[in-house]
């Protein structure tokens, strides 16, 4: 059975969220992944080009979205010869919840020379970990947790893959797989012996490539927290190596209690 997407196009051209969409803290809001991935969705459908990469997006999560149906508006803020900027604002009723920024790229030859990176990721392929047994609520995506897992006092690793459409009948692209899963950051590395309780304001996330594949591996990098504000990093791989990071600032927050 195909799993359902996020979202369906409603009659009045909306992105209307099917229930896999509820956010962590509160039933009654989307999830701040969701929101994310649509606003690049949004900026990669209108104005995504092959000669351009896609860099850097930061989405600003400023209001806690409602479960309801949203819209998702753009513009080109700089079309240069090198660089592009292109801003989305995603709203419900009117009413903005988040905003991103993207900074695109030309792509082009890589300048001679050597220049130092950290070593490959030295972890078991996905297919080599057991998949964890599920209860209750369908996972919104798959886990392979490679050590210590969420909720450890310990350094983090995964592999991730989302296994269904973001907006139905539309397929998942590289950018949009990623961006819609860079706000794993937040509880993955925030997350310690007394589980999450920091809520993130925002998501940065820098690429230097696309994933080639479906697997998304997340390596807690940094965290570090004070006065309640938290700023947590993972690095982003696929099985061919390092794509990019993603980076999180957050707010210290208890959850709603669910019904």
């Amino acid at each position: 059975m195909t799993p359902e997407p996020f979202f369906h196009i409603d009659a009045e051209g909306r992105f209307a969220p099917t229930g896999i969409c509820r956010g962590p803290w509160d039933p009654n809001t989307l999830h701040g992944r969701v929101v994310a991935g649509l606003l690049a969705h949004e900026i990669e459908t209108r104005w995504g080009d092959p000669a351009f990469h896609p860099a850097r997006m930061t989405v600003d999560l400023f209001r806690m979205p409602p479960f309801a149906p949203v819209t998702v508006v753009s513009r080109v803020a700089r079309d240069g010869n090198r660089i592009r900027v292109v801003d989305a604002e995603c709203s419900s009723a009117g009413v903005p919840l988040a905003r991103a920024s993207v900074v695109l790229l030309r792509r082009t030859g890589n300048p001679e020379g050597i220049v130092w990176s950290p070593p490959a990721w030295d972890v078991p392929p996905p297919d080599s970990i057991a998949a964890p047994a599920t209860r209750g609520r369908e996972p919104a995506w798959e886990t392979r947790t490679i050590g210590h897992g969420f909720g450890s006092p310990e350094q983090k690793r995964a592999w991730l893959r989302d296994n269904r459409q973001l907006v139905d009948g539309i397929k998942l692209t590289p950018f949009a797989r990623v961006a819609l899963m860079a706000d794993f950051t937040n509880p993955f590395g925030n997350s310690g012996s007394k589980g999450l309780e920091f809520v993130n304001a925002d998501i940065t996330l820098y690429l230097h490539r696309l994933p080639a594949a479906e697997w998304l591996g997340f390596e807690v990098t940094a965290h570090h927290s004070h006065e309640g504000i938290a700023v947590a990093e993972c690095a982003i791989y696929d099985e061919g190596g390092a794509i990019g990071r993603s980076v999180v600032c957050a707010v210290a927050n208890r959850r709603a209690p669910r019904g």
